[in-house]
């Protein structure tokens, strides 16, 4: 063969493909394509390992190359080994170096969603771990996602101690997904609630009135505790708890405690029970003592103080009611916090007594004397005795004075001063201050005393008489004025009055308040403490009477006189002393 017919393409060579003919590549490709799988990035598909090194594990997954997987996500396999059959997750065809790259992680994960939603969608029970405890609740694994256990979804019964359940499996169900924020609520509770449905129709069916069942304390509140029957939920109200009284149930009773109960009502749809525990124990009345009876000195405890009165009780469920008004002798009503205490245990007399209908009437003050019916009430509180006495109240009349506790005695408004006209006992005292006082009455048979306060002294009125005599003159300042007249301030802390016609001045005008001028006595009242007086009488003498008299006229002309000289001489001595006295009783 000569070198021009040589054939030098047959021994050239050539690339990938090359060398074939075109019926030849078809028929290659036709193979190729019967062993590899179309695959798709982001999803899940079964692989076979074919190689394990330090770093990663080959895993076919029937593509025309093998992918990798980093050997850290098989450490929850004890080994793995080629031949191993496993679940990957593609996450790129091919990478920037032409490797398939590979996760099982993220396929575990994919893959336990799509459990999880199953669960969701088919009611299933499905089995997790708790992993640990959270706000509210508790961290349950299931399948490697984790998911949200609220505490009320734990149990029909309220749990107190979460940590018990750390570590342990526990079956729940699915009851909301929340895609948007890959979030997993799941419930234990529901499954209870299912097995006790059958519990709690039977122990609704079979209820009745009187029936004496056994329960655990659920809940506690100040007004009672709920009781779980056993899938029912009944209350024990708090005053059924005991025949004693009791301000909480955590004082006899305890959470999760076990307690024989009887059913005292329930509605028709008998959803609502109302429970009783001291029902089952006999009443505490019933075991009173037989000699127990009205003048019985008894003791016990203070249990509850109220604006009214508070009660003693004598033992559990036995009580009575010590009435304010029967804790001291005295007349002025106090708080009963001011006698006794929640706590303080006393002895009491007992004032009425009715068994049938349980109720008892107690008191405090008849453990000491009537001070109205000590011997020496009436040599001690004699007429004319002087005393002194806290002011416990005010009226228009008068005041009321505390002499000592359970004795009272009053004092007229009129038997406060001698010179002052007071309208009401608040210008002269104030409830609380101390006053002295003679005795004026004593009616020990009504349990009355009257008091005076300006007994104490001589009654001026009796020297006021020879100083302000009809006709005397005295200098008067104008106090106040109304259409009546006015109001004159006298000597010695005296008030006079003036009527609107005997205030005209000698030019014709009136006297104006503030004025200082002479005016005459016209009227003096030693027992109304009157005295009216007249400036104009002073310019102007009244006509008399044309019947009377010429010896008549001389002599009341006389009698004008020698009174006026009286009150312009007068008994210097008795008015020195009398100003004393005053002053010193000022002071």
């Amino acid at each position: 063969m000569s070198k021009q017919d040589f054939n030098w393409e047959n021994f050239e060579t050539k690339g990938f493909g090359e060398g074939y003919s075109k019926a030849q590549r078809e028929e290659m490709a036709a193979m190729y394509e019967g062993t590899l799988n179309e695959i798709t990035e982001k999803e899940v598909i079964k692989g076979t390992v074919v190689g394990v090194n330090d770093k990663d594990v080959i895993i076919n997954i029937g593509f025309k190359s093998d992918g990798l997987v980093p050997l850290n996500e098989f450490r929850d396999l004890e080994s793995i080994k080629p031949g191993d059959e496993v679940e990957v997750f593609i996450e790129e065809q091919e990478n920037a170096l032409g490797q398939l790259i590979l996760s099982r992680k993220k396929a575990k994960i994919v893959r336990a969603w799509q459990d999880i939603e199953s669960a969701f969608e088919n009611d299933s029970v499905i089995e997790g771990l708790v992993k640990r405890r959270t706000k509210g609740g508790l961290i349950v694994d299931i399948y490697g996602v984790e998911a949200f256990l609220p505490g009320s979804q734990i149990d029909v019964k309220p749990i107190r101690d979460f940590d018990i359940y750390v570590g342990k499996k526990m079956e729940v169900k699915v009851v909301k997904i929340n895609h948007a924020n890959d979030n997993v609520v799941v419930s234990h509770k529901v499954l209870i609630e299912k097995d006790l449905e059958k519990q709690k129709a039977e122990i609704l069916n079979n209820l009745e009135k009187g029936q004496v069942l056994e329960g655990v304390i659920k809940n506690m509140t100040n007004f009672g505790v709920f009781i779980d029957l056993g899938g029912v939920d009944g209350l024990l109200h708090i005053t059924d708890i005991s025949w004693g009284r009791i301000n909480h149930p955590e004082e006899v009773l305890q959470l999760d405690q076990k307690v024989q109960i009887v059913v005292l009502d329930f509605d028709d749809d008998k959803k609502r029970i109302s429970l009783g525990m001291k029902q089952l124990t006999s009443h505490p009345w019933d075991s009173l003592a037989g000699n127990l009876e009205v003048g019985s000195k008894v003791q016990g405890k203070i249990v509850n103080v109220a604006d009214y009165g508070a009660f003693l009780e004598l033992a559990p469920g036995v009580e009575g009611l010590i009435h304010v008004s029967e804790m001291s002798w005295s007349q002025h009503l106090r708080n009963p916090a001011d006698f006794v205490k929640v706590g303080d245990e006393i002895e009491a007399v007992v004032l009425t007594l009715d068994k049938d209908e349980r109720k008892m009437s107690l008191g405090i003050k008849q453990l000491t004397e009537d001070p109205w019916t000590k011997e020496d009430m009436s040599t001690k509180y004699a007429v004319g005795t002087k005393h002194k006495g806290v002011v416990r109240n005010l009226t228009n009349f008068g005041l009321f004075l505390e002499m000592e506790e359970g004795i009272d005695g009053l004092v007229h408004v009129s038997d406060l001063s001698w010179t002052k006209k007071i309208k009401h006992p608040s210008e002269f005292v104030k409830v609380g201050d101390e006053l002295d006082v003679a005795v004026l009455e004593l009616d020990v048979e009504n349990r009355r005393l009257a008091l005076g306060h300006k007994q104490l002294e001589e009654n001026p009125w009796d020297t006021f008489e020879t100083v302000f005599p009809v006709g005397s003159v005295h200098k008067c300042t104008v106090v106040s004025k109304n259409d009546k007249g006015a109001v004159l301030e006298l000597p010695y802390g005296l008030e006079g009055f003036a009527t609107s016609k005997n205030l005209e001045k000698e030019d014709g005008s009136q006297v104006e308040v503030g004025e200082s001028l002479d005016f005459k006595v016209t009227e003096f009242s030693k027992d109304d403490k009157r005295i009216v007086m007249s400036h104009t009488a002073m310019f102007r003498e009244e006509a008399k009477p044309a019947k009377k008299a010429a010896s008549s006229k001389k002599k009341e002309d006389a009698a004008d006189k020698t009174p006026a000289e009286k009150s312009t001489l007068g008994d210097l001595d008795a008015l020195a002393e009398l100003k004393e006295k005053m002053e010193g009783g000022k002071k």
